[in-house]
C-alpha cells in the first residue's frame, strides 16, 4: 500500500468522491470483506459489493485473498493507498494554468501553481511506480511568525533574492544531459486550528 496515490482518471476521481465509496476507502486501510464492511457501516452486503466492484475497477482497491465460506468465496480487499490526491489532470478541460495570469501576490495564482505541482509530481510518481524507480524530489515545510506585515514583506523580498541567487549559481543552460527542475517557494498564512478560532471569537488571546 502506498502512503499517497494520485488519481488522474476522471472516472476514478468521480468514484472516490462518492460519499459511500469514500467511506469504504477509509475503512479499507485494513483488509476487509464485503460482509465485514456491511456490518461496520450498516449497509446490505449486496450494495457494499456493488461499490467495491466500482472501486476495484478504477484501481482504488485490490484483492488481498479469497476465503471459501461454505458454498461461497469471500473476497478480502484493501485500499491501494492510505490516502489519495486528485490530480488536475482529472479535470483537464478546466485545470488552472499559472501561465495565464502570473502574479506573485495573488492567492489564486498560488493555487494554480500548487495545482500544477500536484499534476507534475503526480505524473512523475505514476511513471516512477511503473518503472519501479524513485523520483528525486526535495521539499521544505516550516513556519515563520512575523511581528508585522512589513516584516513579512521584507522576508518575502529577501527570500526571493536568495532563491534567485542560488538558482543562478547552479543553473547551467549548456549542461549536456542536464535535466530541468522546477523550484516553487510559497508563503501563506497558516490555517488556524478550530480551537484557536473559537478562542479569538471569545476574546481569549493566545500566549
Amino acid at each position: 500500500m502506498f502512503e499517497v496515490a494520485v488519481i488522474e482518471d476522471p472516472a476514478a476521481a468521480e468514484a472516490s468522491l462518492d460519499p459511500v465509496r469514500s467511506r469504504l476507502l477509509a475503512e479499507l486501510a485494513r483488509p476487509a470483506s464485503a460482509t465485514m464492511l456491511a456490518a461496520k457501516i450498516g449497509m446490505p452486503r449486496q450494495k457494499v459489493n456493488y461499490h467495491l466492484k466500482a472501486l476495484e475497477r478504477h484501481g482504488l482497491i485490490e484483492l488481498v485473498e479469497e476465503r471459501r465460506k461454505g458454498n461461497t468465496i469471500e473476497r478480502v480487499m484493501v485500499a491501494t493507498a492510505a490516502s489519495y490526491v486528485i490530480s488536475p489532470v482529472a479535470l483537464a478541460a478546466v485545470a488552472p494554468d499559472p501561465a495565464r495570469s502570473p502574479d506573485q501576490l495573488s492567492a489564486r495564482w498560488m493555487l494554480a501553481v500548487a495545482s500544477r505541482l500536484v499534476r507534475d509530481v503526480g505524473e512523475l510518481v505514476t511513471g516512477a511506480a511503473k518503472a519501479r524507480k524513485k523520483v528525486a524530489t526535495f521539499a521544505i515545510d516550516g513556519q515563520v511568525r512575523f511581528a508585522s506585515a512589513a516584516d513579512r514583506a521584507a522576508f518575502a523580498e529577501k527570500l526571493a533574492e536568495v532563491v534567485t541567487a542560488l538558482a543562478g549559481e547552479y543553473h547551467d543552460e549548456t549542461a549536456e544531459g542536464g535535466r530541468v527542475h522546477r523550484v516553487i517557494v510559497a508563503l501563506h498564512p497558516q490555517v488556524r486550528p478550530e480551537i484557536s478560532e473559537i478562542s479569538e471569537v471569545a476574546g481569549i488571546k493566545e500566549s
